[in-house]
């Protein structure tokens, strides 16, 4: 038989499912949206922003594979499939790296900064509507 939850741990459970609840409506919302409209995931668009996000160094705007997996929260096997489809789909390029040729990059095709840009604002006015958005407890 168990015990009751104190009204801490009650609240904690309440507050984990409140978040749970609103990740899965703003994920949701953000793959419909962005696939309707740019034809991107919610994945493929945080690829896309990180590496628009890069900051130039002697490799350009390239991030390393691992980079990306670490901002992006997918498995490195996970975001070289994602990687590939948006290589394949012209987004972005894969570059050696000129140092250590082993490190493969990955930078922003200039389509695929077009891309981005022109989902930008929808992915923003999402997140506007799902995350400030009053949800019930």
């Amino acid at each position: 038989m168990s015990t009751p939850d104190s009204a801490e741990t009650a609240s904690l459970v309440c507050e984990w499912r409140d978040l749970l609840a609103r990740h899965a409506a703003t994920t949701c919302a953000l793959d419909r949206e962005l696939g309707e409209h740019h034809g991107l995931g919610m994945s493929e668009f945080e690829v896309l922003e990180r590496l628009a996000e890069a900051v130039p160094g002697q490799d350009g705007a390239n991030l390393r594979v691992q980079e990306l997996a670490e901002t992006v929260h997918l498995s490195q096997s996970a975001l070289s499939r994602l990687i590939g489809r948006l290589e394949k789909a012209g987004l972005v390029e894969r570059v050696m790296c000129q140092l250590d040729r082993r490190g493969i990059y990955v930078s922003l095709s200039d389509a695929g900064r077009e891309r981005y840009e022109a989902a930008r604002p929808l992915h923003r006015a999402v997140l506007e509507r799902t995350l400030t958005a009053r949800q019930p407890t």
